[in-house]
């Protein structure tokens, strides 16, 4: 797929522009600097804004004018932050206090109820409260790589988690993500949600928005964006990320 009809290209963070809940490789910030100076860019995940910070701000360049061209949506776009000189939020939709207690009581008793132990080693939290999502780690929020792989690489265990969860909170999202967590939303905030805001945002049509993630299957935390009928390429990590935004700039390059 060229980007020809397109103005806004949307990309998931963790496995897409970086590896999970690591920082992006340096040479994939200059690639996104070009992209930028075409097109619009959004970045979306739902991690909360400390990781956009540094998994992706750190990486790229401290300020840019290109920046203009560039939206971040923490938390599946329950928040959209835009640069004007620096970082500015333009809303943010957080959950109350009483829909935290009630998502912190259900993952407490799925937790137990299925048998989860805590490693004896964690990195970070292992519950995350990012405003607008709950989030469970296995292995906290910072494991390495090879150790939140190994933990639940066919995904029975957070199965069994979830489907405690999706009974106890019928008015909430549950979604496997990443390697080894869960994240409990408002019913509907997730990447179609975020999709249907830069749609409000920007004012585009979906059929000028792609969007770029390595988790479309039936089942991952990029599929829900299939669901808005905007033009999607699955990409297996940012290796193969790199070379479609080559591809692309090489095509707009040449025209």
């Amino acid at each position: 797929m060229t980007l020809d009809g397109k103005e806004l290209v949307v990309f998931d963070l963790d496995g897409t522009l970086s590896p999970s809940k690591f920082p992006m490789e340096p040479d994939m910030a200059p690639l996104i600097v070009r992209l930028l100076e075409k097109k619009k860019v959004a970045v979306i995940s739902g991690s909360g804004y400390p990781m956009f910070e540094t998994n992706f701000l750190n990486i790229m360049p401290p300020s840019s004018e290109n920046f203009r061209n560039l939206v971040l949506l923490p938390t599946s776009g329950t928040r959209l932050l835009t640069w004007r000189g620096n970082w500015c939020e333009e809303y943010a939709e957080h959950l109350s206090l009483e829909a935290k207690g009630k998502i912190m009581n259900a993952l407490n008793y799925a937790l137990k109820s299925t048998g989860y132990e805590r490693p004896q080693k964690v990195y970070g939290a292992i519950i995350e409260d990012r405003g607008s999502q709950i989030t469970f780690s296995a292995n906290g929020q910072n494991a390495p790589l090879e150790v939140k792989t190994t933990w639940d690489p066919t995904r029975e265990k957070r199965e069994k988690i979830a489907a405690v969860l999706r009974d106890k909170l019928p008015e909430f999202d549950i979604r496997i993500g990443g390697m080894n967590s869960i994240d409990v939303t408002p019913r509907g905030v997730n990447k179609a949600y975020g999709i249907r805001k830069l749609e409000e945002y920007f004012h585009l049509p979906i059929e000028k928005i792609v969007f770029v993630g390595d988790k479309l299957m039936y089942g991952g935390n990029d599929y829900p964006a299939k669901t808005t009928g905007v033009d999607c390429i699955e990409v297996s990590g940012p290796e193969e990320t790199k070379e479609l935004i080559r591809s692309w700039l090489g095509y707009i390059e040449y025209q």
